[in-house]
């Protein structure tokens, strides 16, 4: 049975993952940022925390250093040295108070590093301000969290000169319809909805490396290596075509369009959404 699009509709603004291995600190934390408007996920140990990042749609990753089996520093460098992961704004939590461990957290990329005890109230603003400056330097696009621009440009350079990978051009038809009769904020659920469809069907028949990009409003890219591009292809706009009539009423659903009227009064027809999905030479 096809997932529908969940209309996001009441969704938090932000989604942080706490990896934390003390349990009480990770419930302070989820049970504060959730009171303020985030939602919160909580990983105990490193490994687990990868694979969420991987995974999910995460705006910052607060990571303890002193975690069992894979310590927080050797989480950073994995989450750096995936394209998919990269962009991830990262906030060293820990009890070395040292200035030598703070400077080797920094000295990785992370936005910040903050030693316990700490005031949840800056801590806050530090979460805010990075996730911020994060999307400001990594060029992503508000409304679906994905890369944009110049961003999106470079990743498909470098997806394009390794063996066996693909780019896939997903754009939205019958976008400026749905605005027109709907409204920006409408359009703005579509899009941030099509960015979770996206992920979740590559996190199910793509690969852990595939990427997603959203380089202008009605169209969005996926860089894969899956074996059978084409057939995720077909899958990414039948699911899309399916779940998108959660967007339209029943009545627009039954008779399968529209209806739009101009200024004049005069009325026109267009199709319902549908997702149209080529490979990008």
């Amino acid at each position: 049975m096809t997932a529908p699009i969940a209309r996001p509709a009441g969704d938090p603004a932000r989604r942080l993952l706490v990896v934390e291995d003390d349990p009480d600190n990770s419930s302070l934390l989820q049970t504060y940022f959730t009171a303020h408007g985030y939602a919160v996920d909580v990983a105990t140990r490193g490994l687990e925390g990868l694979e969420m990042a991987r995974r999910g749609s995460y705006d910052l990753v607060v990571l303890d250093v002193n975690l069992p089996e894979m310590d927080g520093f050797t989480v950073f460098r994995a989450l750096r040295a995936s394209p998919r992961t990269s962009p991830l704004p990262v906030i060293f939590l820990t009890e070395r108070a040292s200035q030598g461990d703070r400077l080797a957290g920094l000295s990785l990329g992370a936005h910040d590093y903050v030693v316990k005890p700490y005031d949840l109230e800056e801590f806050r603003l530090r979460v805010q301000a990075a996730i911020l400056r994060a999307a400001r330097d990594n060029l992503l696009d508000p409304r679906s969290g994905l890369p944009t621009g110049r961003l999106v440009d470079e990743q498909i350079r470098q997806v394009q000169d390794r063996p066996g990978w693909q780019v896939l051009e997903c754009r939205l038809q019958s976008f400026r319809p749905f605005i027109d009769l709907n409204g920006f904020a409408a359009g703005d659920e579509v899009l941030k909805a099509t960015a979770g469809l996206l992920r979740r069907v590559l996190d199910e028949a793509g690969t852990p490396e595939d990427l997603i990009g959203h380089p202008a409003n009605d169209t969005f890219v996926v860089l894969t290596g899956a074996p059978d591009p084409a057939a995720l292809a077909e899958r990414l706009a039948a699911e899309f075509n399916q779940a998108i009539q959660a967007h339209y009423s029943f009545f627009d659903v039954e008779q399968g369009y529209v209806v739009i009227r101009d200024a004049d009064g005069r009325e026109t027809q267009a199709p319902l959404m549908t997702l149209q999905v080529t490979r990008k030479e």
